[in-house]
């Protein structure tokens, strides 16, 4: 077990090959088109369908006949995988007409259409390289970028032109800037009119954002990448808005504020969301496409920060506003001017609006189960009740849910129809074949959710084993959740001979507005002081079973700025730490999440000055192993290089592992599979752990 499974789990892309995903019901709610590859380390994701009648699977397209070369994209869609965290290939995303007759996606830079019921799949000449492709309503045309320039192919007649070319090397039409698809929740730069005879395009220029250059010195004769990062404090990409006709006609819509958050057009009219540089208030505004003129629908502020939560806006089949907002202590949804749910219940996404049912996500009273309810009538109803991780979509009077919960394998996806038996889509994902002894609960003085990980071997009260903290700890991520998923990786190194333990401390999302809020303006000792507590509050709990007198942590992005932290700030609890890609200083860090939560640097720096690592490096007496991938373009490796540089001044030995060519994700198998290697190795070195 102990080497199978970072084998395993590098080569299965963590467990998710061979996982059903991307669901569309068609909108007669008869078929369901979704992606997966054919098994669980096939990392060539395909395109199926499953019909809701007989129950019968049928794959649409596989990339293998298509002759395309995986390892050749162009450099803008190899930006939005890393963005997605996508880390297979094939056909990774599509796009229907409103039919669901017709798909598009973009394979090794190609453009291909397919003709859904028979399979038939054709390339499309383009003048080069596609990213983003997406079918009009009506299925006759497709809108792509090529060449930061957003053009329109008609199907029927062939007539491929530009609607919008760049007019330097700094602007392009039609796709997502690095903040929208990294910290606000959207990949997209353009949207089809429902009458499929223009769209609303995205214009990015990234002229005022500053260059970063990132060098692989592996390689030496290769010159640097230059990549535009907002860094906090710093100019953002400048963001307008065109409604551009098929005809070539050009209507711009202004707005004021600094950030496009959402946009949506659809037979209720044309609405954009955008939010203020502070992120302190949100506005939806409705378009006239004629004249790009707006008007005000609705203003949410907030003394800390307003979020959108993910699917909204949306309309009921009368053109009834469904929106999220925070109201009375809680995140709930709003039919009209009216929130539906109660404060107590904390909305976490709007998945789907049919008709004049609404789907969406919530939490109750545990944070550890995201269930899935529907409003309406006038009511709201659960349609999950058991503990677990669900989501979903609803077209047509069809109901499609995934669920993960601490009994079950892996992710389950059933479809519910009217008058039909359930389906089960078929989950081809390998197992882990780890015996897991996860036990939730709520521990420490603030009653944090925290999750214990065991040795199957260890017997309650035999040993007091060294203890690992595992967590991410930051805003707007969970670790404990009712998901055996969640837990693999701390199961395995439990198997190592630790007592792994997880916590969800301030900041992060399923207990309301105001816990997530009080890491405003300190992202360092909240989250730190909450990991202390938890770690107390669990060995209260199992004082038989901890060894309080070694405490390893490992962390990766926020988590391993937490762990780094932690040896920093607190070697009484801490006593050895594994630091992977950690932001050690948010100057460094991008503009909407960390002004976020610390505001503008220039304003408050103290905020930044509080939780930044660089003025606690002479306080390091305990083991610190810092990873990092030196081609990451979301957290810099000049964050571990600079804390290394502070390290070395003030003479506090450390270690530093560079991955020359790795990104954020590691996704590379060989590179995944050692790192948790090289972690074991370095926690049992440093904490007297015998092999």
């Amino acid at each position: 077990m102990s080497a199978s499974f970072p084998r395993l789990q590098a080569r299965t892309r963590r467990f998710s090959l061979g996982v059903p995903r991307a669901f569309s019901i068609t909108s007669d709610g008869e078929r369901v088109l979704f992606l997966r590859t054919k098994g669980g380390t096939d990392p060539v994701t395909c395109l199926w369908e499953v019909d809701l009648a007989s129950g019968e699977e049928r794959l649409v397209v596989d990339p293998r006949t298509l002759d395309a070369d995986e390892e050749n994209l162009p450099p803008e869609e190899r930006t939005r995988r890393e963005r997605a965290r996508e880390s297979a290939g094939g056909v990774v995303v599509y796009s229907t007409d409103s039919a669901t007759v017709r798909a598009v996606f973009a394979l090794s830079g190609g453009l291909y259409v397919v003709e859904v019921a028979s399979g038939e799949v054709r390339r499309l000449e383009t003048p080069g390289a596609v990213v983003e492709p997406r079918l009009s309503p009506d299925g006759t045309k497709v809108a792509y970028v090529c060449e930061r320039a957003l053009r329109v192919a008609d199907l029927a007649t062939g007539v491929d032109e530009a609607l919008a070319e760049p007019e330097s090397g700094t602007v392009s039409y039609g796709l997502a800037e690095f903040i929208a698809a990294e910290e606000l929740g959207r990949s997209r730069g353009h949207w089809w009119s429902p009458a499929s005879d223009a769209l609303l395009v995205a214009r990015v220029d990234e002229e005022p954002v500053r260059r970063w250059f990132i060098a692989d010195p592996a390689n030496p004769e290769r010159p640097p990448v230059e990549h535009r990062y907002p860094a906090a404090g710093t100019p953002n990409a400048t963001v307008e808005l065109f409604v551009v006709g098929l005809p070539g006609s050009r209507v711009p819509v202004p707005f004021e504020q600094e950030y496009l958050v959402e946009a949506l057009w659809d037979l209720h009219g044309l609405a954009i969301v955008t939010a203020s540089r502070d992120q302190r208030s949100l506005r939806l505004l409705k378009v006239d496409p004629a004249t790009g003129a707006s008007a005000p629908v609705r203003e949410e502020t907030d003394e800390a920060w307003v979020e959108l939560g993910p699917g909204a806006p949306a309309h009921l089949s009368d053109g009834t506003l469904v929106w999220t907002a925070v109201a009375e202590g809680g995140n709930r949804l709003f039919v009209g001017e009216r929130p539906v749910t109660p404060p107590t219940l904390q909305v976490r996404e709007i998945l789907d609006v049919d008709g004049d049912t609404v789907l969406f996500r919530a939490s109750g009273g545990d944070p550890a189960s995201i269930h899935l309810w529907t409003w309406a009538g006038g009511s709201i109803s659960p349609l999950t009740t058991e503990p677990g991780v669900y989501s979903g979509i609803r077209s047509a009077g069809t109901t499609l849910i995934t669920s993960q919960d601490m009994e079950t394998e892996g992710v389950t996806v059933r479809v519910f129809s009217p008058g039909r038996p359930t389906v089960t889509i078929a989950n081809l994902a390998e197992r882990p074949g780890l015996d897991l002894r996860v036990s939730l609960f709520r521990a420490g003085e603030r009653d944090l959710a925290a999750a214990v990980v065991f040795p199957s071997w260890h017997e309650p009260g035999s040993a007091r084993l060294p203890v690992l903290m595992d967590p991410y700890g930051g805003p707007h991520a969970q670790r404990v959740l009712a998901a055996r998923g969640a837990f693999l990786t701390s199961q395995w190194f439990a198997e190592q001979g630790f007592a792994v333990v997880v916590a969800d401390g301030r900041g992060t999302p399923g207990r309301g507005p105001a816990f997530e809020r009080e890491v405003r303006g300190d992202l360092a000792a909240p989250v730190l002081a909450d990991q202390v507590d938890a770690l107390q509050g669990v060995a209260a709990q199992f004082p038989d079973d901890l060894d309080l007198s070694r405490v390893g942590i490992r962390g990766w992005s926020f988590g391993g700025y937490l762990a780094a932290l932690a040896v920093l700030r607190r070697p009484d609890v801490f006593h050895s730490a594994i630091a992977g890609a950690p932001v050690t200083e948010w100057r460094l860090y991008d503009t909407a999440y960390t002004e976020r939560y610390l505001g503008d640097p220039n304003a408050d720096p103290q905020a930044y000055d509080r939780s930044s690592l660089f003025g606690d490096a002479d306080k390091l007496d305990r083991p610190l192993l810092l990873i990092h991938g030196l081609a990451d373009d979301n957290v810099v490796a000049a964050n571990t290089l600079r804390l290394s540089s502070a390290l070395v001044a003030a003479g506090r030995p450390h270690n530093v592992l560079p991955l020359s060519g790795i990104t954020h994700m590691t996704p590379q198998e060989v590179v995944a599979e050692n790192l948790l290697l090289l972690q074991v190795d370095f926690l049992k070195k440093t904490l007297g752990v015998s092999s």
